[in-house]
Order: C-alpha cells, then structure tokens, then sequence
C-alpha cells in the first residue's frame, strides 16, 4: 500500500488555486481542516483526499450555501438531511431571485427613461404625432389635485397603496386628467394616478390605457408650462380635422424623480382623438 501524500498550504493553495488565507479561514471555522501540523513550526499539511473537499466547497458556495452551512455536507450526510437542507435553499434563493427581479426590472424601466428623455431633448423632439396607443393594464388610485405636482407625482398615499397590495411600482408615474378642455384651462381637481405594478393585480385594482389612437407631444420644462402642449395637440388636431375627446394623460418620462433641474423635465401628452364629423 503506497504511503499517503501530503501537501503543504501553499501547494494546496497552487493546486486547488484558492489562497493560503482562505485555507487558513476554513480552518478556523471547521469547514476544512489540515491532516497533519507541524509542532515545531506548525506548517500544515493536506492528505490528498482532504484535497477533494476543495471542489465540493466551490460548488456549494456556487449554489449559495454559506460556509457554516457546509460544515454539515462535507462529512456526509443523510439523503433526508442533504433534501431538507437543499430544499429550505431553493425556498431561500426563490425570495432573493424575486427580489432581483424586481429590482432589475426597476433599474431597467428607470434607465430606459433617462435615455428617451436624453433622446428627446438632444433631437428636440417636441412636435405633435399621432399614434396608436397599445391596450395596457395599469394600477390605479382615484385622488383629489391641486396642481401641487411634485406631491402628485413623488406620491406617498400611492406608495403606501402599491406596499399594502404587496406589489411593487415601475416605470413611469401616469395622471390621468378627466378633461383635455379643462386640464388645459388648469380647472382639473380631481386626477387618477396610473403605473405599471411588477407583479399582476387583480382585475379590481387595475384599468386599460389605449386601445386607441392619440395625438401626443413631449415637452420639455416646468410641469407648470405643461398647458403650452395641449395648444400644440388642438392647434394640430384642427389642422389636420381631428378633435381630441375625452380625457387627457400626463406621462411623466423624467421629473423630480430623475432631477431637481425643472427646466430638464420631459414629459408626453396624450390625447384621444377621433375625426371630425
């Protein structure tokens, strides 16, 4: 029987390519042990099968299992005991990627903001265009408005609703305004506030946006120079033989969420349109 092998930290350390701190730190916490210290100089020293211990620790730690976690596995274990232990992983790792999820997705719609707004503001794109607007569910909450928009928009009594529903709010903030006419002439008090949520709403908590075609022009400015688009969309509706009825929507692509510089807000008016009879 050939005598067995041993290997010092730093050829641990070559061979398995982790560091001689990490060695060390395993160790300290019990997850992997040297075979053999030295009394006089106290190097430490690996049986080859000690080495073995090195890759299952790598793929624990690949599927997110903490080194005190570990210490159990790696002297064997029951298929009972590794199943129950796996099982309350997934259960783990299922919560975290749904929170990932919603934090990318998050990021992602605020970023894709920032670049139409960028896009919008280096083409001066801020003329008046017709379009067909996609049918889309959307959250919604009924509210009074005193035209106090940082406070309609950065909106606390929505914030605590989407949290009480146990969802989560992206993209940008929609206000619906109940008339074009008098969202123009600043006589609105009444509004409904739209967003996307991340996770599905129940039919009750949601109400469709689009469906139809619509005149719309971004502006760029103050929310209070907001009524200067709505001349735009009439000016060209009659123009072109179209009247805008019904409501109006303010899409606010980047305000005070985004930027304290009002004179950078970009925001799309929308408006129904039909021919005129």
């Amino acid at each position: 029987m050939a005598p067995q092998k041993y290997y010092s930290i730093g050829e641990v350390s070559k061979i398995c390519h982790i560091s001689k701190k990490t060695l060390r730190f395993y160790d300290q916490i019990g997850v992997m042990s040297p075979d053999k210290i030295n009394v006089d100089n106290h190097y430490r020293f690996y049986a080859e099968k000690t080495l073995l211990s090195v890759p299952v620790i790598k793929y624990y730690k690949q599927m997110g299992f903490r080194l005190d976690e570990m210490a159990g596995f790696l002297d064997g274990n029951t298929y009972e005991a590794c199943g129950k232990n796996f099982r309350r992983k997934i259960d783990e790792l299922s919560g975290m990627q749904k929170k990932i999820e919603t934090m990318y997705v998050s990021v992602k719609d605020w970023y894709n903001l920032i670049l139409e707004a960028e896009n919008v503001i280096e083409n001066g794109v801020c003329g008046v265009a017709a379009k067909y607007i996609e049918e889309t569910d959307y959250c919604y909450m009924d509210q009074s408005f005193d035209y106090n928009f940082i406070e309609a928009i950065i909106n606390i009594e929505w914030t605590n609703y989407i949290e009480s529903i146990g969802n989560a709010a992206t993209g940008p903030v929609i206000i619906l305004f109940p008339s074009f006419r008098d969202r123009m002439r600043g006589k609105c008090n009444q509004i409904r506030i739209m967003q996307k949520t991340i996770l599905e709403c129940s039919k009750s908590q949601t109400m469709k946006f689009g469906g139809y075609m619509a005149a719309t022009c971004y502006h760029v400015g103050p929310h209070e120079s907001l009524p200067a688009a709505y001349e735009k969309i009439l000016g060209w509706a009659n123009d072109h033989g179209y009247d805008c009825i019904g409501e109006s929507y303010e899409r606010y692509v980047t305000d005070y969420w985004t930027t304290r510089e009002s004179d950078q807000f970009v925001t799309e008016v929308i408006a129904r349109i039909a021919k005129q009879k």
